[in-house]
């Protein structure tokens, strides 16, 4: 790519950007939201086309006006948010467009067979008829893996990976990776883990609010690849100011739901963050759903500031002052094709209305301050949500609960798929809404996030509460014991259930 430019109404997201990729090598494309990096990987794909500059192929200027033009010059991508058809079966979705034919029918047979082969190949042990709407998201994940592998491509753009994977899955990932490496393949590589970056990478090139300001080698200290990023040093990548706790706003009471979780106890105080730990499948999300009154439970009790809330019942819950800012941000907590103002406003449509007639000057004021509280990069609020970057999505979800004065806000994975740079505001948030006497409920699978980040930290294992450590002593060894089930009977102040099993299970 050469000097390649791409303009949106009221952004320039690529300014004159060169990019090149040789067979054989893994090359990261690293940059803060918003800098251009899915930007520039969507022209490659044929999803955008450039305003200036041109794209080479074996030294040959191509234009690239669709998937179908990539897939012809050998290019597949696998995005951050699948592209996959739920109602569909893996092996279908797989082969979608290309399915073997035998007689001009779906040659079924052969279809599952080859796909059955691909998934083994990625590590994955599914039957290929399984519709995709029943498997878990890193699950999906590998699907798009194994879609990918299917094309046999010569450039593979792999964005975001490893966000949703356990560590298990990512080395099978890396393995895969430098297969693929080895035969030949170029790999433009997305990813916000530095860490991953000396492990898989040859060269890393940094985008900067739509500029390439460097190529460097992937052996780059961490340190220095956050400067090039953010253009400045982050001295503290978990900033926590930890506050005095005071009275319970939140207290859960022998929480239960057959088959998922049982008897799950804990409180929340004002001003404290706690961190919710343990393993993919160890019930999480599913808790703080049921406390948000998305999901149903069967038994317990969920009270905020004393007051016993209704269950599955979410309009109570919001008005009892309890936040959630799920862990798919996209289907759950955004209407992508609405603006910034409207989405800003969600939460805080009612008491806005009076009459009917919704005060949208109001709505636009105090939309327009907390977009600048929060630093939302954005050509006004007029632009759909659906245009921004990774980092800003999170930032507009967390900011309409923000507006709605939330007592207790609940993130569940708030910095999946998010740079360095937001990550440290976004917990700078979390300061703030401490600092005032609120409480924040962080579910994490990034363990030394948990750690920086909580005052306290409950440990999830088998659907039930393992564990309780305070800040000083949770380490990620004490954590992960009690997430598997192998805590020590005695010693600190962890308070392990007696009937915790190992588990691989969020």
């Amino acid at each position: 790519m050469e000097g390649v430019r791409k303009v949106f109404p009221g952004v320039v997201a690529l300014d004159g950007v060169d990019f090149d990729l040789r067979g054989g090598e893994v090359h990261v494309l690293l940059g803060e939201n918003g800098a251009g990096k899915s930007t520039l990987i969507k022209m490659l794909s044929g999803a955008n086309r450039p305003d200036g500059g041109r794209i080479l192929v074996d030294g040959g200027e191509v234009r690239i006006h669709g998937a179908q033009d990539a897939e012809k010059l050998g290019i597949a991508t696998i995005y951050q948010e699948f592209n996959l058809v739920p109602a569909l079966s893996v092996a279908e979705n797989i082969f979608l467009g290309r399915q073997p034919r035998r007689f001009g029918l779906v040659n079924r047979k052969q279809m599952n067979a080859d796909a059955a082969a691909l998934l083994a190949r990625v590590g994955i042990d599914v039957d290929p008829r399984t519709p995709v709407s029943e498997l878990g998201i890193a699950r999906l994940q590998m699907v798009e893996i194994a879609k990918a592998l299917s094309l046999e491509a010569r450039v593979l753009i792999m964005d975001e990976p490893t966000a949703v994977l356990t560590s298990e899955e990512v080395d099978k990932l890396f393995r895969i990776v430098r297969q693929l490496r080895e035969d030949g393949v170029g790999i433009v590589f997305i990813t916000h883990h530095l860490e991953e970056i000396a492990a898989l990478g040859d060269r890393v090139t940094v985008l900067r609010d739509g500029r390439s300001v460097a190529q460097v080698p992937a052996s780059t200290t961490e340190d220095e690849l956050v400067r090039l990023m953010v253009g400045r040093s982050i001295e503290q990548q978990y900033p926590r100011e930890r506050a005095e706790a005071g009275a319970p706003l939140l207290r859960v009471e022998g929480l239960t739901r057959g088959g998922v979780f049982r008897d799950v106890t804990f409180e929340v105080r004002a001003g404290e963050v706690v961190g919710l730990a343990g393993l993919v499948g160890a019930g999480r999300t599913e808790v703080v759903r049921a406390v948000f009154g998305a999901d149903p439970y069967d038994s317990g009790t969920i009270e905020v500031l004393g007051k016993r809330l209704r269950r599955h019942d979410v309009n109570a819950a919001m008005d009892a002052g309890i936040g959630l800012v799920p862990e798919d941000r996209k289907g759950q907590g955004l209407v992508l094709d609405a603006t910034i103002q409207e989405n800003l406003g969600l939460v805080t449509l009612g008491r806005a209305t009076r009459a009917g007639f919704v005060d949208r000057a109001g709505q636009r004021k105090e939309a327009d301050r907390i977009s600048g509280q929060l630093k939302v990069r954005m050509a006004g609020l007029h632009q759909h949500v659906r245009t921004l970057s990774g980092g800003n999505q999170q930032k507009i979800v967390i900011g309409k609960w923000l507006l709605a004065d939330t007592k207790v806000l609940i993130l569940d994975e708030p910095t999946r798929g998010i740079d360095v740079g937001a990550k440290v505001e976004i917990y700078q948030l979390v300061n703030q809404l401490t600092a005032s006497g609120h409480a924040v409920l962080m579910i994490s699978s990034d363990l030394p996030e948990v750690l920086g980040m909580s005052d306290r930290v409950l440990v999830m294992s088998q659907g039930r509460i393992a564990g309780e450590l305070p800040a000083h002593e949770a380490t990620q060894d004490s954590v992960m014991a009690l997430a598997v089930g192998t805590a020590p009977a005695e010693g600190g102040n962890a308070t392990a259930t007696k009937d915790v099993e190992g588990s691989r299970g969020h």
